[in-house]
């Protein structure tokens, strides 16, 4: 008798996770819409890489020291702002929802920076900057050839050059904040 009980036990509980499974893919499938899986992760990245691109630009603009630093937030709060708006149409457009939040990974950027003051923020912020843009534009570039969806795709491909811009503004930033740092160090000796 016990056995028979924990065979019905396993089965129910295997039904239950299988369910949940497929609950969770099902749900997951309704996000995407019309959009393929690939194109879907591009377009979900994208979304949450814009919102995070808007939240730093609010902070640099807030706490930069540098004008070149405020500037560069500024610049990317607009940009980011105005291509997640046109994000959130083509996923409406295409049945897809996007996140609401920014990724994990991006809120522990988002925090770090947050903390730093003073020229420790400018320079932490524009070495994020640096980085992030290298991604974004590799990430861009593949999506423009690898993407499926025609208005997705056209996304990807006309951001590429927004983003190029973005990276050669974020470099001259980063070499500004440095010959600053490094001005502001030797003057204090």
């Amino acid at each position: 008798m016990k056995m028979q009980k924990r065979t019905t036990v396993s089965v129910v509980a295997g039904l239950a996770l299988a369910l949940g499974a497929g609950l969770m893919f099902a749900a997951e499938s309704d996000q995407h819409g019309q959009l393929s899986a690939g194109d879907y992760k591009f377009l979900k990245e994208a979304a949450s890489g814009g919102m995070t691109e808007v939240e730093l630009g609010q902070l640099a603009k807030q706490k930069g020291t540098d004008q070149s630093v405020r500037n560069f937030g500024d610049r990317m709060v607009t940009d980011h702002q105005k291509a997640n708006d046109e994000l959130k149409q083509i996923a409406s457009s295409k049945g897809a929802t996007i996140p609401t939040e920014v990724a994990h990974g991006d809120r522990t950027t988002i925090d770090k920076l947050e903390k730093a003051t003073g020229a420790e923020f400018d320079k932490e912020y524009a070495a994020a900057m640096v980085k992030d843009h290298r991604k974004d534009v590799k990430e861009f570039k593949d999506a423009a050839d690898d993407v499926k969806d025609p208005e997705l795709k056209a996304f990807a491909q006309k951001t590429v050059g927004t983003l190029q811009e973005h990276l050669r503004l974020a470099e001259d930033m980063a070499k500004t904040v440095k010959a600053d740092t490094s001005t502001s160090t030797t003057t204090t000796r």
